[in-house]
């Protein structure tokens, strides 16, 4: 059975953004481990699960990459398997998607996200898209959370789990640390909910 993933970056207390969506903070860790990181992440799944808010400035940027000429090849490389995946985007209010293999779905339902886990293929990661973690952490749909900590205290701004009603116990199953700093924690669920 396929694995949902979910991958974040976080600051040490917790954010996942500033309050005005800034993250500024993360182009500072961007080092060669974290490219070998997103790379293999990207490189192990098939499908990406996206919110509103990760599709468009995903749609927006990456589509471009592999014909910027100023865009390093790692980079290029990495953009032309994001562009070839399936994707599945949540959203209530778009209308349609047009990043190539997108799908558009107006709502989560259980029983359909784990026949898509049932589903012949690779993993299947959602990138950032805080809310659809949070409605399927409260489903118990997630089988693993890769959080990148960041070394940096914002003081404020948007919390990951902000919302989840139910206690979730977790297992630390793998850790890291790249050279920047930043500590990439594994973790995956102890048990399932019912």
């Amino acid at each position: 059975m396929r694995k949902i993933i979910s991958t974040m970056w976080v600051t040490l207390d917790g954010f996942i953004a500033g309050l005005n969506n800034e993250m500024d903070w993360v182009g500072e860790s961007y080092d060669e481990a974290m490219g070998k990181y997103e790379s293999d992440l990207v490189n192990s799944a098939d499908t990406l699960l996206l919110g509103r808010v990760t599709y468009q400035s995903f749609a927006g940027s990456w589509p471009h990459v592999p014909n910027n000429p100023d865009a390093p090849e790692e980079e290029k490389a990495y953009a032309r398997t994001l562009n070839a995946m399936r994707k599945i985007v949540f959203s209530r209010t778009f209308e349609s998607v047009e990043w190539n293999n997108s799908t558009l779905v107006k709502e989560v339902v259980p029983a359909e996200i784990e026949r898509l886990k049932q589903e012949p293929g690779r993993n299947i990661i959602i990138y950032g898209s805080a809310s659809l973690v949070r409605t399927l952490t409260s489903f118990s749909l997630i089988d693993e959370y890769q959080l990148l900590i960041h070394p940096v205290i914002l003081g404020q701004g948007k919390p990951f789990f902000q919302g989840i009603k139910d206690q979730v116990k977790l297992k630390l199953v793998d850790s890291r640390t790249h050279p920047s700093g930043v500590v990439v924690l594994f973790y995956q669920p102890r048990e399932k909910r019912a």
